[in-house]
């Protein structure tokens, strides 16, 4: 059993990817991030998921870049964090 990292720290989406969402409207999600001075590219995304909390609508992705799964959050004014890191299996 792989054994997730506390992070949450703030980092820069440097690259966003698009699907189709229904109808439409195109849904993005993170594809680069920038996270201590080190740049990483994601091959996938696993879930997304959307959370109320009280009147706010929060993000959160975990996408990984084939070794680790990253858990990143963004708040509705678009800032972005680091939530927790974990081996892919």
């Amino acid at each position: 059993m792989t054994t997730s990292v506390n992070v949450n720290q703030p980092i820069d989406i440097t690259a966003l990817g698009f699907t189709r969402a229904k109808g439409p409207r195109l849904q993005s999600w993170p594809r680069r991030m920038v996270w201590q001075e080190k740049e990483y590219s994601f091959a996938e995304l696993s879930m997304q998921y959307l959370v109320q909390k009280g009147q706010e609508l929060i993000r959160l992705f975990d996408v990984s870049d084939g070794q680790t799964i990253f858990r990143l959050r963004q708040n509705p004014e678009g800032q972005w964090t680091l939530i927790s890191t974990k081996a892919a299996v």
